[in-house]
């Protein structure tokens, strides 16, 4: 077994693991450990937006309290003054470094979604936030000289002497590696892949949960599965999200009768929190014996649409499906578990040297579009890591 030494490592390569990296640079070598090249993970397909209270028309407080009536009384108000507080910072810090956000005219674009009584969602090449949010962050990171990169690497386990985390266990190319570290950042994102319908790369299959598990870390919330409503549901389609800032936008759900049912559901109809909208599609699903409902945009403008989502209308049309007149037949999407390993900062990356761990900001269910956000904040730093 070879041993390699480093200040920092670094497990995963999304958005939390990406701005660990970033943050921690400054302070040591840092080693960025990944299951497949550095851009792929969840962060890749996220489509519709981040959130943040940044428009003429919206405040922090409002947007505070959007985010505990999504939690429906189970978030942490400390862990959700921190986000609403402090996102509009990492945005700005975002676009200093590069992040190209839609804008209309010389002001940024934001947009309505589930849970936000404001229209406060930033996207970005209309539905490809993730990818642009990734794009800036892996720049970032390939331009930092302190920072190396380990793809095509599995993380076995953690590497523990006396109840303190040293470091991990990490294959690569049929060879063990011991990598020993001042501190070991988890960000190895959820568990998707379990589900047998997700919309979450294959890189997704929870191994972070059960290697932070044997480590003896405390597992919190497990019931809490992030569910996508919609992803497409076609012949030989794949596993591909529609984005709720379809809904946003003026998107009805409608059952296999041409019935929309979301306002019999909640008076919030299409924009109810995503676990409402997840079990009304259920349920109309159940009631009407079908297998998919249908989200209709054909009363929108087309050349808006196209604009709007430009991505997921031509991943349909491959499908013979022109979302500018056709309904396109969503299904609902288990994402995996969204929080998991109870963290110091309720944050998506765990720092081990003796991890303390806590609920955060989502609480049973979320505002839409927080958590590329979320992650920037978490992983700016924590006390293991000094």
């Amino acid at each position: 077994m070879e041993t390699e030494k480093t200040d920092f490592l670094i497990i995963g390569s999304g958005v939390a693991g990406l701005r660990a990296a970033v943050e921690l640079a400054p302070h040591g070598e840092v080693l960025v450990v990944t299951k497949d090249v550095l851009r792929e993970s969840s962060t890749e397909y996220a489509q519709g937006g981040v959130a943040v209270a940044m428009s003429d028309e919206d405040r922090v407080g409002i947007h505070f309290e959007d985010t505990l009536k999504a939690g429906d009384g189970l978030c942490r108000e400390e862990a959700v003054r921190v986000l609403v507080e402090e996102g509009a910072q990492k945005i700005l810090e975002l676009i200093e470094w590069g992040a190209e956000f839609d804008r209309a005219g010389t002001k940024l674009d934001f947009t309505l979604e589930a849970a936000h009584s404001r229209r406060r969602v930033l996207h970005a090449h209309g539905d490809s936030t993730g990818k642009e949010i990734e794009r800036v962050l892996i720049n970032k990171v390939v331009s930092l000289k302190c920072v190396r990169k380990f793809p095509f690497a599995m993380t076995v386990d953690l590497v523990m002497r006396d109840g303190v985390c040293c470091g991990a266990y990490i294959l690569k190319e049929g060879r063990m590696y011991q990598v020993l570290a001042r501190a070991t950042v988890l960000a190895t994102g959820g568990g998707g892949q379990i589900f047998s319908r997700t919309t979450n790369p294959q890189v997704t299959t929870s191994d972070g949960m059960a290697i932070a598990l044997r480590a003896g870390a405390v597992m919190e919330d497990m019931e809490f599965v992030q569910f996508h409503p919609t992803v497409l549901f076609a012949p030989a389609a794949p596993q591909f999200l529609l984005s709720e800032a379809m809904r946003g936008e003026g998107g009805l759900l409608r059952n296999i009768y041409g019935e929309p049912f979301m306002e019999n559901y909640h008076p919030d109809a299409e924009l109810a929190p995503r676990d409402v909208v997840s079990r009304a599609i259920i349920s109309e699903m159940v009631r009407t014996e079908s297998m998919y409902v249908c989200l209709d945009l054909t009363d929108l403008d087309a050349r808006f649409v196209k604009k709007r989502f430009p991505r997921i209308y031509r991943t349909c049309l491959q499908y013979d499906i022109d979302i500018t007149r056709d309904t396109c037949s969503p299904l609902h999407d288990g994402r995996g578990q969204d929080r998991y390993i109870r963290t110091y900062k309720h944050c998506r990356a765990l720092c081990c040297r003796r991890g303390y761990l806590y609920r955060g900001s989502r609480g049973k269910s979320s505002c839409k579009q927080q958590s590329p956000r979320r992650a920037c904040l978490w992983c700016k730093g924590g006390p293991g890591c000094r």
